[in-house]
């Protein structure tokens, strides 16, 4: 339909809710809905939703439909999903109710091509960017040994209560040597 196209290249839905928790804008249902109702009045164009509950392998979810029909009854369809899941504080129809909001949101976007993605040339340094710096890789930890000098001091370090953790912390000790290492401390201590 020609009256869908026009409203997609000229519908503008802001972001105007702010979520304080996760400190970002975004769009609800409603938001949609307010922007688009007068273009669809001057396009003489019809806009319905529904939903319907449905279940997948246990998990319930709401899928919503938006219908857009002209006079002669010609009409494009959108759907979207949303999962269902009672979230702490909220009532069951609470929950049913969040989901159907959701998905009637993405539902809209589908139909009215709304992206909620930045602009690739919002985010398009054309090859610009400063290349990350390369992160230090940690340095190998010294092997603790019977044959290497630090074997000694570690065993007085347990002897006098030290832990095998600060040992295990500063040097690399495989199963065997840590074995030996504490049989040693005991036949000292």
């Amino acid at each position: 339909m020609k009256a869908l196209i026009e409203i997609q290249n000229e519908l503008k839905a802001p972001k105007n809710q702010y979520n304080s928790f996760g400190k970002y804008k975004y769009r609800s249902c409603e938001d949609i809905l307010e922007a688009v109702k007068p273009l669809l009045k001057e396009k003489d164009l019809r806009l319905t939703i529904s939903d319907e509950v449905k279940e997948v392998c246990g998990l319930a979810y709401v899928e919503s439909t938006v219908i857009i029909c002209n006079i002669k009854g010609m009409e494009v369809t959108a759907k979207a999903q949303a999962g269902i899941e009672k979230a702490a504080g909220m009532s069951l129809a609470q929950s049913f109710g969040s989901s159907s909001s959701y998905a009637r949101k993405y539902a809209l976007n589908g139909l009215f091509l709304i992206d909620d993605t930045k602009d690739a040339d919002a985010t398009n340094t054309h090859g610009k960017a400063p290349q990350p710096k390369a992160q230090p890789q940690p340095k190998a930890k010294p092997e603790l040994k019977p044959e290497t000098e630090q074997w000694e001091k570690a065993i007085e370090f347990l002897v006098k209560g030290g832990l095998i953790s600060a040992i295990e912390g500063k040097y690399a000790l495989d199963k065997v040597n840590k074995q030996l290492l504490m049989d040693t401390v005991l036949d000292k201590a």
